[in-house]
């Protein structure tokens, strides 16, 4: 679904990403994982349109999407969610799904919002809130709502359970293995739980210092491999 393929990037005269290389399976997962500064953000911000590489290509089912805006990638179906928790604060929950729905390219309207609330019910409950007023892991599962509602091809995560209490971390991996299961949905995660990564990725990938340094299939029997590549 998704080809990153050998992948200069960065910032200014600052070289991040060196000749990355990942692939996302069609209806499935791809985790990355690395220490803090390793360039996952930048891995998805590039993935994204946010960043132009000096170097290689970014491939949607196929179609090369190097030179297009992040708007365009968004009409392509997809969509990204990045750290911190994202909202709009002063709007109500039900104000952030019905205005990214509304202006949604792929028209998630209505049907998708009830989609997204189903997979989240406790934001059904504080629809009236104001975004602003919800908790940190309230807040997370609203940035992944608002994503879902654009009806996306491939969703980008990056670091959703980062400062999140427990009890909601469990919330939202069940719901990231529960879309990648039921098809339709590729996923390119970046994350620090491993296990939830394991349990999610049907392929792994190790950055450090903005190299791939590992890479293999996921599922728990990867978990220890990749732990010992995050210990060196």
């Amino acid at each position: 679904m998704l080809e990153i393929n050998d992948v200069r990037a960065g910032y200014d005269r600052t070289t991040v990403l060196h000749d990355v290389t990942v692939a996302v399976p069609h209806d499935g997962v791809a985790a990355v994982l690395g220490h803090n500064g390793a360039g996952k953000s930048t891995l998805l911000r590039t993935a994204m349109g946010l960043i132009r590489p000096s170097h290689g290509t970014v491939l949607l089912d196929g179609e090369d999407i190097t030179r297009l805006a992040p708007h365009q990638r968004v009409a392509r179906g997809m969509a990204y969610v990045p750290q911190g928790q994202q909202s709009f604060p002063h709007l109500t929950t039900a104000e952030n799904l019905r205005l990214v729905a509304d202006g949604s390219p792929r028209g998630g309207g209505r049907d998708a919002i009830t989609e997204a609330l189903d997979l989240f019910p406790v934001l059904r409950e504080l629809s009236h809130r104001r975004a602003g007023l919800l908790s940190g892991g309230q807040r997370q599962q609203l940035a992944i709502a608002r994503a879902l509602v654009t009806r996306p091809r491939i969703l980008l995560l990056d670091e959703p359970t980062e400062g999140i209490q427990p009890s909601v971390v469990a919330e939202i991996e069940t719901t990231v293995l529960s879309l990648a299961a039921r098809g339709g949905l590729s996923v390119l995660l970046v994350e620090q739980h491993v296990g939830f990564a394991m349990r999610a990725a049907e392929r792994y990938y190790v950055l450090e210092a903005g190299r791939v340094t590992s890479s293999g299939e996921g599922g728990t029997g990867a978990e220890r491999m990749v732990r010992e590549a995050l210990s060196v």
